[in-house]
C-alpha cells in the first residue's frame, strides 16, 4: 500500500475534526458500541474517525456522522466556494468578447 504524505496543516484540521466528532458524540451521550452498530463500522474504525485519521474512508466519516445525527454537515462542504466562483468569474470575463451594436444608416 502506497502512504500518501499529508500536509501538517491538514494532519491538524483532519485531527480537530475528528475531535469534534468525538465531542459530538460524547454531548449525545453515546457509547462507541452503539455508534459502531449504528454506522455499520468496527470499533477500531471509529477510533481512527474519532482521531481524524487520513487512513479512514470517507463513507466511514460519512456512516458515523449519519449514526451520531450530524450527517447534514457533509452537505456543507464545498458549499460556498467563494474563491472557485470568483476564479471562474475573473475567466469568463477574459474570454467573453463584448460588440458593439450594429448601426443603421
Amino acid at each position: 500500500m502506497v502512504q500518501k504524505i499529508l500536509l501538517k496543516s491538514l494532519e491538524k484540521e483532519l485531527a480537530q475534526m475528528g475531535e469534534r466528532i468525538r465531542m459530538a458524540r460524547l454531548r449525545r451521550d453515546l457509547s462507541m458500541v452503539l455508534v459502531c452498530e449504528r454506522a455499520g463500522v468496527s470499533r477500531p474504525t471509529l477510533t481512527l474517525v474519532e482521531k481524524g485519521s487520513p487512513r479512514v474512508s470517507m463513507a466511514a466519516y460519512a456512516s458515523v456522522l449519519k449514526a451520531i445525527g450530524i450527517s447534514q454537515d457533509l452537505g456543507l462542504i464545498a458549499k460556498d466556494d467563494t474563491l472557485g466562483r470568483k476564479l471562474q468569474d475573473a475567466k469568463l470575463s477574459k474570454t467573453t468578447r463584448v460588440r458593439a451594436s450594429k448601426r443603421t444608416s
